[in-house]
């Protein structure tokens, strides 16, 4: 796959963000560029500087795991950027054919084994979403939670749309700024990772289009996995919510991610879960099993 203009600009961005100091090299007085020189990475990784600027320029192709591996180590990668220049690599290479996770229809259903297993998450929000951000199927609490999402049919049940597109979302994430950063690193993960899912790339085109926040953002190339954490959150029902949650990636289903939403027990958050749990048995509409 053609993909060197990504791998450029995130050898360059990465590069950029590393001063001299922090790789343990002079500063000088004289730098014309952010970060490091190519030189310079070239010197850590023990590569030319003839073959680094190839790296760099998006010639990723057969290069061996070790090179890898040592830019890496230049550039101080941390765990999810280290993964993604590996899958950049094998999309470079084609081999990423593989272990591609294969495509799902818009058919998609949870096995109702799964829906019993969310369903039985009964003191917190339970949900599977893919790569894209699409909510795909949820416990009851879930569906109460983000029923804003779900309140705007043009968010079509996708976390990123309503992100960025939905002026619901700023009053529903408090700390809106942390929150646009991890959607953007969880999409530009997912197209490291599956850069032949047309789906992603539709919808990257749209935010891109129609948001200067998210266009911004996308260029970061900023990446990250997203596996556990604290978040907080303003439901119109309930009110504030501050929830640890933690994401299960789905071996029966590769690609997916099981997502739990919970509060730390006796604290007011617990109670407005309570209170959301309530709240959603008032709701005529029942938990979504699927969509994509």
């Amino acid at each position: 796959m053609d993909n060197q203009a990504e791998v450029r600009e995130f050898l360059t961005s990465r590069r950029a963000k590393i001063t001299p100091e922090q790789a343990g090299l002079p500063s000088g007085s004289r730098r014309r560029v952010p970060g490091l020189r190519r030189s310079e990475v070239a010197a850590l990784a023990d590569v030319s500087v003839e073959y680094y600027a190839k790296l760099e320029r998006g010639n990723l192709a057969g290069v061996s795991p070790a090179v890898l591996d040592a830019v890496a180590r230049a550039l101080q990668l941390d765990d999810a950027e280290r993964a993604h220049l590996l899958n950049l690599a094998q999309a470079a290479d084609g081999s990423d054919a593989l272990t591609r996770p294969r495509r799902r229809t818009a058919q998609w259903k949870a096995h109702r084994s799964l829906q019993w297993v969310l369903d039985a998450v009964t003191a917190g929000p339970a949900f599977v979403r893919n790569g894209r951000m699409d909510l795909l199927a949820g416990n009851p609490l879930a569906r109460a939670f983000y029923d804003d999402v779900y309140a705007t049919p043009g968010n079509q049940a996708n976390l990123a749309r309503f992100q960025f597109l939905d002026p619901a979302s700023r009053r529903f994430y408090p700390d809106w700024d942390q929150a646009a950063d991890i959607a953007v690193a969880i999409l530009r993960t997912e197209a490291g990772r599956n850069p032949h899912d047309k789906d992603l790339h539709d919808l990257v085109g749209e935010l891109s289009t129609r948001s200067n926040e998210f266009r911004t953002r996308w260029g970061a190339h900023n990446v990250r996995h997203h596996g556990t954490g604290t978040k907080r959150f303003h439901h119109t029902a309930v009110g504030d919510l501050t929830l640890a949650y933690e994401g299960l990636e789905m071996t029966a289903a590769p690609g997916l991610t099981l997502t739990i939403y919970t509060a730390e027990p006796a604290s007011p958050s617990e109670e407005g879960l309570r209170l959301l749990a309530s709240w959603s048995a008032t709701l005529q509409t029942p938990a979504p099993h699927a969509g994509n």
